[in-house]
């Protein structure tokens, strides 16, 4: 079946590593993106103090070349490289690729032929590759619209326009708080504090300067989601670093989440899902570092808990009613997490549920595929020559939001209809 065209629909980094693949493998590729592609909101709106928070040894963007993107950076497999570099590195990889069409549109839904796009042209194509990303961000429910509150950290400028002498709240302690922290202290200017609240006041740990060798603890489908904690918290006493065994956990994660019955998932996603995601998504070591002397010096304080009203006084600023009580701060920035879908999904993803082409997967974390990733539809059947990968495949399975995973994808899509 090869030889088809093939229309891949975003050009992030999971658009970037399908169209590198599908060439690879023979077809003709047509990539909608209205922006530059091997951006993406990961690597496109980096700052130069965001690190990647995984090795340059994972990162490579050829499945048969681990050492790639290292080499092209000149740097060891070990270091931990600017996010916006990464980004230069997968323009840089698109950029040697020949044969795929660029469309620089929005693609706004599937049409009979092909994709349709928001000028009412269409890109005729034989398959799709849905490769859109992660799901909007979830909001709070207190959610306010106010000048002061800002549900999108990632829009050019925002940050930089809060005065340095208000105090800041962040909603939400992971990754995307840590990269708002750096901005918002990058200049070493702000002089009041910043205060992230999240339901278990958590936050992302932090990687060892040098990697340790992974170790899988011995876990197989018949055991329960009691039993797999219990296990590996056993190996992870045993082996002395807990990262060893949380990173050799990950070949296999797919297969547990998936032997997991529904109701052990949502207990997973309850009770287990932000401890997991703090020890298995974790900080370079000098971001880090300098998380804990900001901590130290009382410039960022983490809270567990929720926010209950947010009110505007005529002054400016917000009243946020927290568990602790009522504080004024002067800018409320949006940190969390994806939201849940059908809210969450993006206009694209939006548009193939409206249509019935695609159905809200597992606990609404994602859209719904086959073994093989093919979308299933509203009546429950796989979507013929309609694919997905990356993020958004997210509840059906669960360790699909890294380059190592999507890349697989990807390269998966060569065998696709043999």
């Amino acid at each position: 079946m090869a030889g088809r065209t093939v229309a891949v629909v975003g050009g992030g980094a999971s658009g970037v590593l399908a169209t590198r693949e599908l060439l690879r493998g023979g077809d003709r590729v047509a990539l909608i993106e209205p922006d530059e592609p091997g951006g993406g909101l990961a690597y496109g709106t980096a700052r130069p103090w965001h690190l990647l928070n995984s090795r340059a040894g994972a990162m490579s963007a050829d499945p048969g070349d681990p050492g790639h993107f290292a080499r092209w950076a000149g740097c060891s497999t070990a270091e931990f490289r600017p996010r916006a570099e990464y980004g230069r590195y997968l323009r840089d990889v698109f950029g040697t690729l020949s044969g795929v069409e660029v469309i620089q549109e929005r693609a706004t839904g599937l049409s009979a032929h092909g994709v349709a796009l928001e000028s009412g042209r269409e890109v005729r194509a034989d398959e799709v590759v849905v490769a859109t990303g992660n799901p909007a961000a979830a909001q709070p429910a207190a959610r306010p619209d106010h000048p002061d509150y800002i549900p999108d950290p990632w829009r050019p400028g925002v940050l930089d326009a809060i005065p340095s002498d208000v105090p800041v709240l962040l909603v939400g302690a992971g990754l995307t708080a840590i990269d708002v922290v750096l901005t918002l202290t990058a200049d070493g200017r702000r002089d009041a504090p910043i205060t992230a609240v999240s339901r278990r006041g958590q936050l992302p740990l932090a990687h060892t300067p040098l990697p340790a060798p992974p170790f899988a603890p011995p876990l197989d489908a018949r055991h329960t989601l009691r039993d797999l904690v219990r296990i590996v918290r056993a190996e992870a006493e045993k082996a002395g670093d807990w990262r060893a065994v949380v990173d050799g956990l990950r070949p296999n994660i797919d297969q547990i989440w998936g032997s997991l019955t529904n109701e052990e998932q949502e207990q997973f996603l309850r009770h287990l899902a932000r401890p997991w995601e703090c020890h298995r998504h974790r900080m370079a070591p000098s971001v880090g570092a300098t998380i804990d002397a900001l901590r130290e010096e009382g410039r960022f304080e983490v809270r567990a808990g929720g926010i209950r009203s947010m009110t505007a006084p005529p002054p400016g600023g917000l009243l946020v009613e927290l568990e602790a009580g009522v504080q004024w701060f002067g800018a409320v920035v949006n940190c969390a997490g994806p939201g849940r879908l059908p809210a969450a999904a993006g206009s694209f993803a939006g548009s193939l549920l409206d249509a019935g082409h695609a159905r809200v997967g597992p606990h609404g974390l994602g859209l719904d595929i086959d073994p093989d990733g093919r979308l299933i539809g509203a009546d429950g059947k796989a979507r013929e020559g309609l694919w997905l990968i990356g993020p958004l495949r997210r509840g059906a399975q669960w360790e699909t939001t890294a380059v190592p995973e999507i890349r697989a994808q990807a390269h998966a899509l060569i065998d696709r209809c043999k």
